[in-house]
């Protein structure tokens, strides 16, 4: 007897509802989606969405109807392999990207995907952030031989023209994670990136950068990325993503992009200090994840071994707190979470009473039966 579907109401949080029906093999119906917009239904980066889940699936029955404010998506298989994708430019390519990483490793075959569309914008995570951060989280949860992110083109919106190219080996389970101590800063790292606009603007970016990052630290350095001709995509545009790495080797991210063409005019040295201050925000909230990977470093703790994970981070971002609402819903699993004063008494976060959260959760036993052992 067919499980009766899990039934949402609106387009909020979209992509986390299709990622867990996926993960569970739950289905999932979801109504009035913007129904009360002057333009109704799924928007054309959503309809994208489904169709790379499409490819990335064997056998995924998906229904929409006619307003396009309702979708029942009954998921099939993973079965990953090669996939070519022409994400739609409303959105950036991180925003496929994040839903593919959370189900490459459970997928029949090795995922070697092909994405072409925005690699960096103001709304979703670059390919940098995802390349630097992103992977390293999936390296702790031991999918590491074979897993790299390679940027061939680079498009700023509103055109695109940008690719990448993901690869992700298969694993039959996931290691338990325990991540407790954020660890001091030691270095940071980044990318500033132009696309047809003058080579002058990277450096520019970098000066704004370093300007105050290095009232804090001595090692840092900023790779300059100007692509020309045909790898420059389809629109101007520049941007600059920092990433800091800890003694305990965690990574936090922030990252700047300018403003698309017909916007107000976006200075580079501003855009860079603008980043600065955004990885400093993230440095001072703490944790061994940044907020933007707390989702995808609890769904992996989630679908682990039936061993405890633990995870440190900081005050959780409206996005976590709903995916963990939705992992009770899919997966009916549940997280203790504690706050946790800090112990140094000297440090800023005593000073200001900024606790940390402990999260902790015996993970589900999920299995990729499509992987062999070896």
């Amino acid at each position: 007897m067919a499980t009766k579907p899990l039934t949402y109401e609106g387009s909020n949080y979209f992509r986390q509802r299709l990622i867990l029906a996926t993960l569970s093999g739950r289905s999932v119906k979801i109504n009035r989606i913007r129904s009360k917009d002057h333009d109704p239904g799924l928007r054309e980066f959503e309809a994208s969405f489904i169709r790379l889940l499409d490819k990335v699936t064997n056998g995924s029955r998906i229904e929409v109807n006619e307003a396009g404010t309702g979708v029942l998506y009954q998921p099939g298989l993973p079965l990953g392999g090669n996939i070519d994708h022409d994400c739609n430019i409303q959105r950036g390519i991180g925003y496929y990207l994040e839903g593919l990483i959370c189900l490459a490793p459970f997928c029949k075959k090795p995922i070697k995907a092909i994405l072409r569309g925005v690699t960096s914008n103001q709304i979703d995570p670059s390919v940098d952030v995802i390349k630097a951060v992103s992977i390293q989280v999936l390296k702790k949860f031991g999918i590491d031989e074979g897993l790299e992110l390679t940027v061939t083109k680079r498009g700023s919106p509103p055109l695109g023209g940008g690719e990448v190219i993901f690869k992700c080996p298969i694993r039959r389970n996931l290691r338990p994670l325990q991540l407790l101590k954020a660890g001091k800063v030691k270095r940071i790292r980044g990318v500033a990136f132009s696309t047809r606009v003058s080579p002058a603007f990277v450096n520019r970016m970098v000066e704004g950068a370093r300007s105050v990052l290095n009232n804090f630290l001595t090692d840092i350095y900023i790779h300059t990325d100007h692509m020309k001709g045909p790898k420059s995509g389809k629109s101007p545009g520049f941007g600059v993503s920092l990433v800091a790495e800890t003694t305990e080797g965690t990574f936090l991210s922030a990252e700047a992009m300018s403003n698309p063409v017909g916007k107000e005019i976006t200075v580079p040295e501003d855009l860079g200090k603008r980043a600065a201050k955004l990885l400093m925000e993230e440095i001072y909230r703490g944790g061994c994840v940044d907020s933007r990977h707390q989702g995808l470093a609890l769904l992996f703790m989630a679908l682990g071994q039936n061993d405890v994970s633990k995870l440190q981070t900081g005050p959780l971002s409206p996005y976590t707190i709903q995916f963990l609402r939705h992992m009770k819903d899919f997966l009916q699993i549940m997280f203790k979470i504690e706050a946790q004063q800090e112990q140094d008494g000297d440090s800023e976060d005593s000073r200001t009473g900024h606790d940390k959260i402990l999260l902790t959760c015996v993970g589900v036993g999920f299995s990729n039966l499509s992987k062999t052992i070896t």
